[in-house]
């Protein structure tokens, strides 16, 4: 039962717009698939991400497509030549860490209310006090008054179903960005972490797409499990904003070790941390550079360990002057 107060600014048909308005994205079902309940189904995005776009790299990979050689970062007889670790052994670490993350992810993750489980009416309102505060505050008592008579339903439905959500998302991105950056950089200027651990993941010298969680077991335990459940916690993100966000993140993760610079690709599109950027960083130029995975690079671009195609071929002219 709704027992939070009707701000006065909301007449009877302001309210109606709240009552009977929801966004496309919305499903007042409490389950998103009627094999299993949210919080479980959301343990199982991320490993159906990461199989699926990496199956589908992986039939490109063995494909003998001539029209895709213009987009491989390399010739498919580099993964076999140049890469330290068998396709055997990179399919079994990685079943093996997902298996883990599942695991400690059953272990973390919180049974929440979910669609029409939340009562979204009383937490749009309980947003109106401090949004009839910033109007009024910015756009003076009278103007803010009138906006807020005649506009304030609006007003609290993108700021309830859209604006706090995708800032919410952004948090997440942004700390998983920061946690993967600063420890990534660690696992490389510190000699016993990159031999003892990171040293796995560089095995392969030459990425494809089933291969970017291959890592030691404790680097991606604290790598990606941790890194995700740190940025869980801190947006405080519900079930399916929780879905949303890893499932996106594999998917990225996956498509910047696919090998391919394709014009069409969607998350290479969004991000100039793509699979060319990320493959610098595989290679013996550029190991010390581009640490910044998943989403974007803003710590690489401020702290001064970005290296893109153009610095490589710059560096090599300069060798030759000298």
């Amino acid at each position: 039962m709704n027992t939070t107060a009707v701000p006065s600014f909301l007449d009877a048909e302001q309210l109606r717009y709240l009552t009977t308005h929801a966004p496309f994205y919305y499903t007042p079902r409490t389950s998103l698939v009627s094999w299993a309940p949210d919080h479980i189904f959301a343990l199982a995005v991320p490993v159906i991400a990461y199989w699926v776009l990496s199956g589908f790299f992986h039939i490109l990979d063995v494909s003998e497509w001539k029209w895709l050689d213009k987009y491989r970062i390399h010739e498919s007889e580099e993964v076999k030549s140049r890469n330290l670790v068998s396709r055997q052994d990179v399919l079994i670490a990685v079943v093996f860490q997902h298996v883990v993350q599942t695991v400690l992810g059953y272990w973390w993750i919180d049974e929440k209310p979910v669609g029409a489980q939340v009562d979204h009416l009383s937490a749009i309102l309980r947003l109106a006090g401090p949004m009839s505060w910033i109007v009024r505050s910015v756009c003076g008592e009278e103007l803010g008054g009138q906006l807020l008579s005649t506009k304030g339903a609006q007003g609290l439905y993108t700021l309830y179903w859209w604006a706090i959500p995708a800032a919410k998302l952004l948090l997440g991105m942004f700390i998983i960005d920061t946690w993967q950056y600063f420890l990534h950089r660690a696992m490389h200027v510190n000699t016993f972490l990159y031999k003892k651990f990171h040293s796995y993941h560089h095995r392969l010298y030459v990425p494809y797409a089933f291969g970017a969680l291959y890592n030691h077991p404790f680097e991606g335990f604290l790598l990606d499990t941790v890194g995700a459940g740190i940025a869980e916690w801190v947006a405080h993100l519900t079930t399916r904003e929780a879905m949303l966000l890893f499932g996106i993140s594999t998917l990225k993760t996956v498509d910047d070790h696919c090998g391919y610079r394709l014009p069409w690709d969607p998350l290479q599109l969004i991000s100039s941390n793509n699979a060319d950027y990320h493959d610098i960083h595989h290679q013996v130029i550029g190991i010390k550079s581009n640490f910044s995975q998943p989403f974007f690079i803003h710590w690489d671009a401020i702290l001064g360990t970005r290296m893109t195609r153009q610095d490589i071929e710059l560096r090599r002219q300069q060798r030759k002057t000298q």
